[in-house]
């Protein structure tokens, strides 16, 4: 990691971690999904940025993360955080097995589709086996001690604006770190490589179909950890977590920050949920605002929020080389 974006990278967790004082608890608990939205964006960027795969039913793995939340907390009473989010990465693991195997044989809008429809059979089982999942009622997901450590002299708030925030705060920079680390490594390198030219990757002795499919299974564990971590907070593992809207949510979040960027899904996990809460305040009709403004921010910024910066310099750039032009003399 270069010397910029490292004190960049520090400074942020700086800021966050001293603004539970600063914000109040509303405010902070607003920055909560943000780590479990950011820790599942990272995942499904590994496909979407560098493998160039847009994956529709990547909400699947944030539900079988939520729901292992449930199982382990609920159903076998075990209250460890750190179990549950071995957990739901197991559950990501096991269920990318088999749809990533047949999902990492295709690209483009046959590898979106494939996912979609995993996504939407994992909705209906979540749905309809009422007496394994609690159907459209969804599962409790209790309150877990952290690092064995259970605070029952704090109430639910106080204990999510306080050790929980930073627990997660801590959870989502270190795997921010590996994940960071897998890009920049040799499989990394391959993953770009298959996404940029698939036949030469192969000529050059990377086994493409094998690189796409450990990515998938990457980015699984990533997504159920992230849903283990916003399933704390709702205290509920519920099956819209799995709808294929809550996927183009994830896709959409991914847009906005900037795929092209490593830091630009957690930009863009933090913008939304931000701009959300703002215009759910303002009036009723928040989704109408909250989507003509999406749009606009793409269309004006299509490299989305991280692309804003390079944006703004070229075109002040290309308005002082107008200026500085020699402008034709007038015609006599």
């Amino acid at each position: 990691m270069r010397g910029g974006a490292l004190l960049a990278a520090l400074a942020a967790v700086a800021a966050l971690a001293a603004a539970p004082p600063l914000l109040g608890e509303y405010r902070t608990t607003l920055l909560l999904p943000v780590f479990g939205y950011g820790v599942a964006l990272l995942g499904l960027n590994l496909l979407f940025g560098y493998g160039g795969l847009v994956s529709f039913g990547h909400a699947m793995f944030v539900a079988a993360g939520a729901y292992a939340a449930a199982v382990v907390t609920g159903v076998w009473r075990i209250e460890s955080f750190e179990a549950v989010l071995l957990a739901a990465a197991a559950a990501g693991l096991a269920l990318a097995l088999p749809v990533g195997a047949l999902c990492a044989r295709y690209t483009k809008i046959f590898f979106g589709m494939l996912t979609l429809a995993f996504g939407m059979l994992f909705h209906s089982f979540l749905f309809k086996f009422y007496g394994l999942t609690g159907g459209d009622q969804g599962m409790r997901v209790r309150r877990p001690t952290l690092l064995g450590l259970e605070f029952e002299e704090l109430d639910k708030t106080a204990f999510l604006v306080g050790p929980y925030y930073w627990y997660c705060l801590a959870v989502a920079a270190l795997l921010a770190l590996l994940m960071w680390r897998i890009v920049r490594s040799p499989f990394g390198l391959a993953l770009r490589a298959q996404r940029d030219n698939p036949r030469k990757a192969e000529y050059l002795g990377v086994e493409v179909r094998r690189t796409r499919f450990v990515a998938f299974l990457v980015s699984a564990a990533f997504g159920a950890v992230g849903g283990a971590m916003l399933a704390v907070p709702t205290g509920l593992a519920d099956p819209e977590l799995a709808y294929w809207t809550h996927s183009g949510t994830l896709v959409f979040m991914t847009l906005l920050g900037g795929f092209a960027h490593f830091a630009g899904p957690l930009l863009g996990a933090l913008a939304y949920v931000l701009l959300q809460d703002w215009l759910m305040s303002l009036t009723p009709y928040w989704r109408l605002l909250l989507g003509a403004v999406l749009a606009l921010i793409v269309l004006a910024c299509p490299q989305g929020l991280m692309g804003l910066p390079a944006l703004l310099r070229a075109r002040l750039a290309a308005r002082r080389r107008r200026a500085a032009a020699p402008h034709p003399a007038p015609a006599e």
